[in-house]
């Protein structure tokens, strides 16, 4: 995972100054953001190491953490907010604490900030050798089993719709999506389709999921070349075999001398 920082705060302040130039002397590549809306609504970054640094509660603060918040949830970071005790419980007001990789009081030492992302560098390198799935379905039962399967092995995401589903793959990249055939408002048809309309996601390989195995269903999905249909009733070390021998099949005609 490569050492780059987004680091939101006032760009006068002296204190953001110093963790900027701090964090460049243990080479990680910063880029430095004020945190008003109209700024962050610029963003473009790939880093996955994010700090947010207050000292006061700037008006409108509140959009700014709610833009964070679901750019958050968007994409696979590591967040670090610094602030006294009443700005970080206003940040934990509006940003979930499963988002949080770890919260530092005022006056912060730099040092303590760069073990931390060290830290965070690590487990998104070791992160970043599984292979990534993401679940796609409605249903939140569902949702849950198969990430509880999937987990020990894969690095696993869920959206819990077509919609969130194209969202998140806009800013992330993945190994194989799991896609509910059957979902209201956005059908996984639609969302294959939209996939394929897009560069950035045309290639990535689908499996459809599905509560129904008559052949009509069957047919309907075949001419958007998923490629498997799996069935959701499937006993769970067939759910792991198709899965495993797919990433693996793949795997073989990437580095066909392996």
């Amino acid at each position: 995972m490569d050492k780059k920082v987004f680091l939101i705060g006032d760009i006068k302040s002296f204190m953001v100054n110093g963790i900027e130039n701090g964090l460049r002397r243990e080479d990680y590549l910063v880029d430095t953001v004020s945190p008003e809306l109209n700024e962050l609504e610029k963003l473009k970054t790939e880093a996955r190491l994010w700090v947010l640094y207050l000292d006061g509660m700037p008006a409108g603060i509140s959009r700014s953490l709610q833009f964070i918040r679901d750019e958050l949830d968007e994409r696979e970071c590591y967040f670090f907010p610094i602030g006294n005790a009443d700005e970080l419980d206003e940040i934990e007001r509006i940003i979930p604490k499963n988002f949080i990789t770890r919260s530092f009081l005022r006056p912060l030492n730099v040092r303590d900030l760069a073990a931390e992302l060290d830290a965070a560098v690590v487990r998104g390198t070791a992160a970043e050798e599984k292979k990534k799935i993401l679940i796609v379905d409605d249903d939140t039962t569902m949702l849950k089993m198969l990430k509880n399967l999937l987990a020990d092995k894969y690095h696993v995401f869920v959206a819990n719709s077509g919609m969130n589903a194209i969202a998140f793959l806009s800013k992330n990249s993945v190994d194989l999506v799991l896609l509910d055939f059957e979902m209201p408002v956005v059908s996984g048809a639609k969302v294959l389709e939209m996939m394929r309309s897009e560069p950035q996601t045309a290639d990535i390989p689908v499996m459809f999921l599905t509560g129904k195995n008559d052949r009509q269903s069957v047919m309907a999905a075949v001419p958007l070349h998923p490629e498997k249909y799996l069935l959701k009733s499937m006993a769970p070390e067939e759910w792991l075999d198709n899965i495993e021998e797919f990433l693996q099949k793949k795997k073989r005609k990437k580095n066909p001398g392996n």
